[in-house]
Order: structure tokens, then sequence, then C-alpha cells
């Protein structure tokens, strides 16, 4: 006992320990980030002094871009939806062009396809030295343009006036970009003006950024990214060099932690004797009013589910047909490939966190032993505030992207960041509710946290990791459309990968060893020590591995040795979860056919399959930065997210769902063998879409990077060629058998269960076991 109580506290004090010096690290690099960000020039102005454009002009186009939802459509410095270009790339490449074809005029006389080999070569070089010369004057704010980019900047407003005014044929519809959907002055976000010439200008200026040297540097603003060798961009040293030390790093790592692990058993241990499994008597489990009203919660979650796994569908055809759904034109005018796109992203989010909210409400009572007076009417606020944030954000996205909601499209509307797309007034609601849902849990657990004298028990471990929930999403509000793209892109990954694959993570673990030794299957002191265990790895290397997102976004490049390394590590607590899944199989297994959670942990052992797989193998494989220089922003980034956002939150999610409805429908009225046919559907559908189409498209997408410059492997073009254009197309088997087989089962499992809830046993106040 005393060896177990010097073991956690060791344990403790490494975890302290690596939270501030992980969060210490990361907020030192965010302060870099925002003192060696690309500059947004005051002025932008020709070689004679003429004035350009404008920081105005270029902050509103940012907000434009944003207003329109674009992000979920296409990229802008590699970051956003694959369907359409990315459009830093593609300025780059038009200003390049014309810079080759003004000088070709301005020697020669003629355009730059006219003239002979030796002439091309000597331009092409002098086009690219011009490219990396920086004439920002830090002292005056005021960006020089060469007389070839001056006319690139021309050439990118003519060709996105046209865009935006015919439409491109692949997902932007005509007219999308219209003045009069905005007040002539006093603009929120936007300067008074053309729209569609400010949206040019902020693509011209990230594709300068990202061609030009950082002052005195011999690497641009984005570290040489993209790929093109045109502008004279070709992978920086630090690419190559830190990709291997990270795979080196990995290695020594793997062998070290391995060690410790096995040499000090810090595993969950079980707490029976073989043969001698816990009985699990569901009609004598205590059920609390509040617990039986989560059932309404998974009802939302099982529907929000179908709605999203339909629209991934609508997703996946549109990259063979942009403009029509089998003929039918008007879906695509109803719902275009940026807001399909949207509802596919935020509803993940939200049927997922609503599952893991409603399993914390579950849990609440088991923890503090009791149920709190007026619990279950905290309980139905709460989800009413949730349907609410549902139904109007999805109502305000629709109308700000297509432009009815004038200066309230920041607040009601489409707020303009992939995976943050619910404006910031939802924002704030969402914010209010798991506020709701902490005091929620909170005041269910008081007890039992006074109880345990331990601040670093069991008890306190779920708390803080509940507390983190609603704390870590407050860094959504640090920016807003007139915030630098790259700064706001720091604090934007601070959600995406700390809140979602962060603490979500940490909650994850922590509530799976609390249910673990509450089902009396393992003991509590081997569980806290081995929680301890992990929350040191998952943060030791998840809080600095958020850097593999900086690599070429315009943030510096020491981002590229601290992403490489510890995104490289991020591998070894996944894989160490691999190794609980076998235990968990050994639990399901040692419980044979009484065992009542059989449905719920095949989904565990789904979640730590894929947490190998999806979040570990397939992130480790775009984040090198050598990988990741060439594929940034392709269909490799898609097949890890679909098998990290899927294959790990949203399979956990349906294991606490189920668990959670495990216990409070009436235990007769269970159907296993139906939910083992969803298990094998979604997995098998999601195993299909990442092998049939995703991974082949996006190998083939890299080379072609590599062999044509990213640019062209971003062009509608590529999707278009015969085996690409042919896997897209498959890809509607996996698709199938995902929604019929395996969502489907699910949904009539969760509405038939609706029918056939648990009364409540226990009353208010009243103590339980």
């Amino acid at each position: 006992m005393a060896r177990n109580k010097a073991q956690n506290s060791f344990l403790k004090g490494v975890l302290i320990c690596t939270l501030l010096l992980s969060f210490t690290v990361l907020i030192a690099g965010g302060y870099w980030i925002f003192k060696t960000k690309a500059p947004t020039p005051l002025r932008m102005v020709d070689s004679k002094g003429n004035v350009l454009t404008t920081q105005e002009q270029i902050t509103g186009g940012q907000a434009v871009f944003q207003k329109y939802g674009l992000m979920d459509y296409a990229t802008v410095l590699g970051h956003g939806s694959y369907l359409g270009p990315d459009y830093t790339a593609q300025s780059l490449k038009i200003m390049v062009d014309a810079m080759h074809d003004q000088h070709a005029q301005a020697e020669y006389g003629k355009t730059y396809s006219a003239l002979s080999e030796d002439q091309r070569t000597l331009i092409f070089d002098k086009v690219k030295k011009e490219m990396k010369l920086n004439r920002y004057d830090k002292t005056t704010e005021v960006l020089t343009l060469t007389d070839g980019q001056a006319l690139g900047l021309s050439k990118v407003r003519a060709y996105y006036e046209e865009v935006f005014t015919k439409g491109d044929g692949l997902g932007i519809q005509p007219n999308l970009i219209q003045d009069n959907q905005m007040p002539k002055d006093n603009r929120a976000y936007i300067a008074p003006g053309d729209m569609r010439k400010q949206i040019a200008d902020f693509f011209f200026w990230t594709a300068w950024l990202s061609g030009t040297q950082r002052p005195g540097d011999t690497i641009t603003y984005t570290n040489n990214w993209p790929y093109f060798e045109d502008a004279g961009n070709t992978m920086s040293y630090s690419a190559i060099v830190w990709s291997g030390v990270s795979v080196t790093l990995l290695i020594m790592f793997i062998g070290i932690i391995l060690y410790i692990y096995n040499r000090y058993k810090l595993h969950m241990h079980e707490a029976y004797e073989p043969g001698n499994f816990p009985v699990l008597d569901l009609h004598k489990m205590p059920v609390t009013r509040s617990q039986v009203k989560t059932g309404k919660y998974f009802l939302v979650v099982v529907l929000l589910f179908l709605i999203q796994s339909a629209l991934g569908g609508l997703l996946a055809h549109y990259y063979t047909e942009p403009n029509t759904f089998y003929g039918m034109d008007w879906i695509a005018k109803l719902i275009p490939f940026n807001i399909a796109k949207s509802y596919h992203l935020q509803l993940v989010i939200l049927w997922v966190a609503t599952a893991w909210l409603g399993m914390g409400i579950y849990v609440a009572p088991l923890v503090g032993g009791k149920e709190p007076k007026r619990q279950g009417l905290l309980v139905d606020i709460l989800f009413w505030a949730l349907v609410a944030l549902t139904a109007g954000s999805t109502i305000g996205e629709w109308l700000g992207v297509k432009g009815y909601l004038g200066n309230l499209w920041f607040w009601l509307g489409h707020q303009g960041w992939e995976y943050l797309e619910l404006g910031r007034f939802w924002q704030v609601l969402l914010v209010i509710g798991m506020a709701i849902w902490l005091y929620i849990v909170f005041r269910a657990i008081r007890s039992a946290l006074r109880k345990e004298t331990d601040k670093g028990g069991l008890t306190h471990l779920l708390f803080y990791s509940a507390i983190a929930v609603p704390f870590f999403y407050i860094f959504a509000f640090f920016f807003n459309p007139s915030t630098s793209f790259t700064y706001a892109d720091y604090w934007r990954w601070w959600i995406i990968h700390l809140w979602v694959e962060g603490i979500f993570e940490v909650f994850a673990v922590v509530v799976i060893g609390f249910l673990m030794v509450r089902m009396k299957l393992v003991t509590r002191a081997s569980t806290v020590r081995s929680l301890l265990f992990q929350l040191i790895l998952l943060l030791g290397s998840g809080v600095i591995g958020i850097g593999h997102h900086y690599y070429y976004n315009g943030s510096s490049e020491i981002w590229i040795s601290l992403g490489a390394v510890f995104s490289a590590l991020e591998v070894i607590p996944l894989t160490l979860l691999i190794l609980e899944a076998y235990d968990q199989y050994k639990v399901m297994r040692d419980g044979g056919t009484s065992f009542p959670y059989t449905s719920s942990f095949r989904f565990l052992i789904s979640t730590a399959i894929w947490n190998l797989l999806g979040a570990g193998v397939l992130g480790f494989l775009v984040n090198l930065p050598a990988v990741s220089y060439f594929e940034h922003g392709t269909t490799l980034t898609t097949a890890h997210a679909h098998g990290s956002m899927m294959g790990v939150y949203g399979m956990f999610a349906i294991a606490v769902l189920l668990y959670t409805m495990r216990n409070i429908v009436e235990p007769d009225k269970w159907n296993d063998k139906l939910l083992r046919l969803s298990c094998w559907g979604l997995n098998i559908g999601l195993t299909g879409m990442i092998v049939i189409t995703l991974l082949p498209v996006g190998f083939m997408q890299l080379k072609h990077s590599f062999d044509f410059g990213y640019w062209s492997a971003r062009d509608f073009s590529f999707y278009q060629e015969g085996t690409v254009n042919l896997l897209l197309w498959l890809r509607i088997i996996p698709d199938t058998i995902f929604i019929v087989l395996g969502i489907l089962p699910l949904v009539y499992a969760v509405v038939r269960s609706m029918f056939h809830l648990r009364k409540p046993n226990v009353a208010d106040e009243e103590v339980f076991e």
C-alpha cells in the first residue's frame, strides 16, 4: 500500500510538471508566432508608388472568405476542405505566370510560352529571385510590388471576379458574393467596396507570404510551402532532418516507455479471480430520475449521427459531380458543398459531445451515491438548450452563407473557420450549456469529492477532466475575422486538437477507468496509477504535438522540429491503448453470455484499434514534415481524419451511449445481436472508405503533387482522372455499408429502447450503492 502511494505521488508530480512544461512551450511558441507572423501591409504599392490595395482591403477579404464559408469548400495556406483549390497555391501560380509574361513582354516582346527554351530559362530564374526578395518596409509598413507582381495582383483579381460572378462549375454557384448583401458602410469586419476584389486581395496576400523569404532568412514565411518550383518553393532542410529525428526518437522512446510500463506494471489489474467474475444484475441496478432522462440525449445522438453520415455521402458524391446529386440539381443549389461540409463537421462534434455529456450526467449520481434535488430539471434545461443550439446554428449557417444576415453573419451565421462553423452567439450558448453540464456533474459528485482525501484520486481525476471540457473551449473566443489568419489558426487548433482530440480523450480514459472500477472489474489503486501514467503520455506528447498543424501555415520554422518530434511521440500512448483493448476483450470473454455490456465493450475495442490505426499510424504518416510538405491538405489527411474522428471519438461515443442505455432500459428488452451487426457494419464501412478510396487516392495525389506541384494536385482535374474518378465512385459501396448495416440498426435499437425505459427506483437525496 505504501509503495502504491509513493508511486502515485511520483506520477502526480510528473503529470503536473508535464502539464506546466508542455503548456509553457505551447504558449511561448504562440507568442513567437505572434511576433514573427507575416505582416499585413498598411499599403501595397507599385514601383511608381501608386496604392494598389490596403490592409483594410486584405483583412476585409479574409472576412469575406469566412462569411461565405469558403473554408468548408477550399483551403487557404493548406487548411480547410478539399473539393475546391488551395487558394494560396492557385493565386501563387497566377502571380508567377503573370510575372513570366511581364518579363517576356518587357524583354522580348512576346508571351512567355512563345520564347525559346534558353529565353524561358533566363526569365524563370529571374522570376524566382524576384519572388524571394522581401520588399516590405517594416518602418513605413508599405509593401512595394514589382511590375510583374503588380500584374499578378490584377490577374488574381480578374480570375476571382469571374469565379465569384459566374461560378466555377465545381461548387461555387454564380453570384455567390454580392455587395448588396451587406450595408454600404459600417460593415462587420468587411471593408467598404467590392467584396470580390477584397477576397482576391486576401488570396494574393497569402500567395505573397508563401513565396517571399522571411527577413534575414533563406525560407519563406510558410517554410517554402506550397511546393512550386516556378516560385522557387522547394522543401526546406528542416523538414527533411526533423522527419528523420522524429522517427529515431519515436523508436527510442517506445523502448523506454514499454520498459517502464511493464517494469512497474502500469496497467489496470483485474479485481476478480479466474472463474469468479462479478455478478452484474441489471434488475437490481439503481436508476435515478436524471439518469433515465439521458435517454433523450442518446436519441438525438443517433439521429444526428444518421444525418451527419448522410451528408458525408453527399459530400463524397460531390467529388464526382460537384453541381448535382444524380441529376437533382436543386439539391446542390439548396445544400452546396460548403454548407454540407459545415453541417457534416459541426454535427459530428455535436453528436459525439452530446453522447459524452449524457454519459457524464448518468455517471455523476453513481459517483456521488445519490441524486440531488431537481437534478432532472437541470438535465431537461440542458437538453433543450442543446436542441436550440443545434437548430439555431444550423439555420443561421445556411442564412449566413446565402447572404441573408447582413452584419449579423459572424454572430448568428457561419463564423468561417473549419470545425468552428457555428456563429459567435451559438458558441456562447454552447459554453453556457457546458457550464450547466459541469454544474450538474459537480452537484452530484460533491459528496464523493469531500470523502476522497486524495486530491489526485479517481473521483478528483474525473472532476478535473470534466472541468477541462468547458474550460478549453474558451480559447475559441480569442480570435475573430480581423485577427491575422496565421495567429487565428494558432488558437483554432487549440480547439480542434486540444479540446476535441486532447481534452475529450483525457475525459474518455478517466471515465473508462471509473466505469471499470464501478463494475468491480479492476482494482481502484491500479486504475489510478494507470490513468496517471496514460495522462502523462497523452498530454506530454499531445499538447506540443499540436505543432504539426503549424508547419506550413505561416508560422515560424521552430514548429517543424517541435511538431515533428511530439507528433511522432503521440503514437506511443495510442499504441498502449491497444493493450487495454486486449484487457477489455478478456473481461468480455470472462463475463461470458451473462455479461450485460458486450455491445459497449465491442465498441471500446474498436476505439482502441482505430486509436492505433486511424489516429496513430495514419496520423504519423501525414504528420512527418517531409510527407506533410507535399500532402498537406490532400486526401491522405481525409483518411487520417475519418480514421481518428469516427474511428476513435465516434466509436467511443457509441460505446458510452450503449453502456448508459443498457442501464436505463429494461434488461429484457435489449438486443445485442442487432448491435453486433451495427458494430461490424460501422467498422467494415469505415475501413472500406479508407482502404478503397481515401488512401489510394491520397497516395496518387501525393505523387501528383511531387511531380507537378501542389497547385496541380489540388486542381479539380485531378479528381477527373480515370482511376481516381473510379475510386471516388467506388466509395458508394463502403458508404452504403456504413449507413445501412452500421447506423440504421443502431438508430432502430435506440428508438425501440426509448419505449422501454426503466422507471426510476431511487428518490432524490436517497443514498444508494
